[in-house]
């Protein structure tokens, strides 16, 4: 196993019983999503460990070959042509190394979201539809399935059950809106549920999104 990536945690009380791992998008870090925690509408919920890690530093094509924080390299424009499947899959072990260790720590899977934004999506898509348990949810915001010709005979039986938040921004031109609604009709052929919600936006959250997420986490954690 790789050593584990480093993380900022965030408890909403003490003694947490739901963790929440949620993983940013390329070029930023574990800081790019802290201030939601403030954001989002947690009451009624038990107390909730968020976990924000820090991608390693690689080369990243697309920008010249620049080192950045990033879950894997990305060639092109064109997402899913030429996909760096062993990146996706070096970071497959980190966030299950991650997992691992919130269950260590008291947390069963069935208490763990994964959650994303951007390439952060893809690592949540990537992960958690390979996982042998059955987690909380996947919590999936402007990305798309990577390695989509695999997904069909790599998930796990434990994971259909898991519920999927998907949203997407109508006017995202770095991870076109076709994408994530090409990636959500292949998991729903695959006979995955997905609660899925598109917004007036570009490449970000809007408030109504974070109202959405906040519904959302009630639901399947309560």
């Amino acid at each position: 196993m790789s050593d584990l990536l480093q993380t900022i945690d965030i408890d909403t009380a003490p003694n947490p019983t739901v963790a929440i791992i949620w993983l940013h998008g390329l070029g930023a870090d574990g800081n790019d999503f802290v201030p939601l925690v403030r954001e989002l509408d947690l009451k009624g919920l038990p107390p909730v460990r968020f976990v924000f890690p820090h991608a390693k530093q690689i080369p990243v094509t697309v920008n010249g070959g620049y080192v950045m924080r990033a879950w894997y390299d990305i060639t092109g424009a064109e997402l899913t042509r030429r996909e760096d499947e062993g990146g996706l899959r070096d970071s497959q072990r980190d966030v299950e190394a991650l997992i691992a260790r919130e269950k260590a720590r008291g947390i069963p899977a069935s208490k763990i979201i994964l959650a994303g934004f951007s390439q952060g999506c893809a690592m949540t898509l990537q992960t958690g539809l390979r996982h042998p348990e059955k987690l909380a949810g996947m919590l999936c915001l402007s990305g798309y399935l990577p390695l989509n010709e695999k997904v069909a005979h790599e998930r796990t039986e434990e994971s259909i059950d898991t519920p999927i938040f998907m949203a997407h921004g109508r006017q995202d031109h770095v991870v076109p809106f076709i994408r994530g609604e090409q990636s959500r009709d292949i998991l729903e052929k695959l006979g995955y549920t997905i609660d899925w919600h598109a917004y007036p936006m570009q490449h970000s959250l809007c408030f109504e999104e974070v109202q959405d997420i906040s519904a959302w986490l009630k639901k399947v954690l309560a």
